[in-house]
């Protein structure tokens, strides 16, 4: 196996004085005055990148991070890989843009995409390129479900998150989010997730997710259960923005089987999940389900460049041209991209890669779970989340995963949050990561749930001239 992590100068990172450096921070004082109020990332990790390469970033001071952000997940192969950039550079002087006609570049991405679908699929499923982003490839999906079976309700799952577009967000379960757009998409129901650590519905673990889809069984067979029968319904195999949530194989397969046998298409939303992910091309591949409809996105390209598209089962395909067009959907550098990803990705034996490197971050995370405010480590692949919560009320600690949070990015590694009250630490580190990396980053991740835990159970100080 080789993986290519760093090809630049950093063996390692490197922060020297406060943060933000001084560079920094004019570069954030500029961004608050001049950008939108929505912007989110440099909020709770206060830098202002300048470059990258592999598993690494350094800022404008001149500070060097490991990155397990990787771009929320775009950048598989990390930042920069050079076999990609020569792939882009390469098309950047025949054609960057093609709208929906085709070309060389996007029959090979068809080509490829198709490639890596389980054996059983490939012959029957067709792909539609949306705009470059996974939440127009959600909105696709829903198009095309209503379209095809002149339906118009849809079922998604408590905890998810779709993207925030208007259609995209209807089935995200965050409320907060929702709460200030008045009039979403109607129609949208919502049914518990396997969270069997926080069960939806107050049973045992082992129970848990059985119970969800029999909750769901229930409404769609009940004649009096208040739901029509459902367009479409929508569901991650890990929840990822939900706190790296990995869905129980049993609830999976249920779904399903219910799914087939009701005649609802089951669309997969593998935005976050796919491209390798999770240890396997797509997440449902692990559950031993074919799904009628796939969303991807972030990953597609290898190296940033946007593009998302839907692969559908061809008897769907039943909507008018342009029912759903974009003017960005062709991104011949992104296509480029993401054949020369698919190319090194199976002969750098990238994949196995992912295995071996989640099986070392679960052996090192593992000590974690006997800190009492750490409730949870889990995930699948690269694909990481550890949930921090209230040992005695068992509420998210949303504050303490800030503070790990912070605490990391001091010492040279930037993590994001999720979950409810952002209360997880999230990791999602390039596929083709070293051990070395992996090993480095969870010694200061350690050191950063530990530290910021033992302050929080430290007895405050008395105030001075008491």
């Amino acid at each position: 196996m080789t993986t290519v992590d760093h090809p630049g100068t950093w063996t390692g990172p490197r922060v020297q004085g406060d943060l933000p450096g001084p560079h920094s921070a004019r570069f954030l004082a500029r961004q608050q005055q001049s950008e939108s109020n929505a912007r989110a990332y440099p909020r709770r990790l206060p830098i202002a990148l300048a470059e990258g390469s592999g598993s690494f970033v350094t800022d404008v001071d001149g500070n060097v991070f490991i990155d397990f952000l990787t771009g929320a997940g775009v950048l598989s192969l990390g930042h920069n890989h050079p076999e990609l950039v020569r792939a882009v550079t390469k098309q950047l002087g025949r054609l960057t843009h093609g709208l929906d006609f085709p070309t060389p570049a996007k029959d090979a991405f068809t080509e490829a995409q198709l490639s890596m679908l389980p054996p059983g699929m490939r012959d029957r499923m067709k792909v539609h390129f949306c705009g470059p982003t996974g939440a127009n490839a959600v909105e696709a999906a829903l198009k095309l479900c209503k379209t095809a079976t002149g339906r118009g309700d849809i079922v998604s799952f408590q905890g998810g998150f779709h993207g925030s577009s208007h259609a995209a967000m209807a089935l995200t379960g965050l409320v907060s989010q929702k709460q200030p757009v008045a009039n979403g998409m109607p129609g949208v129901h919502f049914f518990p997730y396997s969270y069997c650590s926080r069960c939806p519905v107050g049973l045992s673990p082992d129970t848990c997710a059985t119970n969800c889809v029999t909750l769901l069984e229930n409404a769609l067979n009940d004649a009096n259960g208040g739901i029509p029968l459902p367009a479409a319904v929508v569901l991650e195999m890990v929840q990822g923005e939900g706190g790296i949530v990995p869905a129980r194989p049993d609830f999976v397969r249920r779904v399903r089987e219910l799914t087939r046998a009701l005649d609802i298409p089951l669309v997969v939303d593998e935005v976050q999940t796919g491209c390798g992910r999770t240890g396997t091309w797509f997440a449902f591949e692990q559950y031993g389900i074919e799904p009628d409809v796939i969303i991807a996105s972030k990953a597609l390209s290898g190296i940033g460049t946007p593009v998302a598209l839907i692969l559908y089962d061809r008897r769907l395909d039943t909507w008018a041209p342009g029912a759903h067009s974009g003017t960005f959907r062709g991104n011949q550098l992104a296509f480029a991209a993401g054949v020369e990803a698919i190319r090194v990705i199976h002969r750098d034996d990238v994949l196995g890669n992912v295995a071996a490197r989640g099986a070392q971050i679960a052996d090192r995370l593992a000590v974690l779970t006997r800190l009492p405010w750490v409730r949870e480590v889990r995930g699948r692949g690269l694909m990481w989340g550890i949930e921090l919560a209230d040992p005695g009320t068992g509420r998210p600690a949303g504050s303490l995963a800030a503070a790990v949070q912070a605490h990391a990015l001091r010492q040279g590694l930037i993590v994001e949050l999720g979950g409810r009250d952002d209360g997880v630490v999230r990791m999602l580190p390039p596929l083709n990561v070293t051990a070395e990396v992996v090993d480095t980053a969870c010694t200061i991740l350690l050191a950063a749930v530990e530290e910021s835990c033992r302050a929080l159970s430290a007895p405050a100080r008395p105030a001075e001239g008491r």
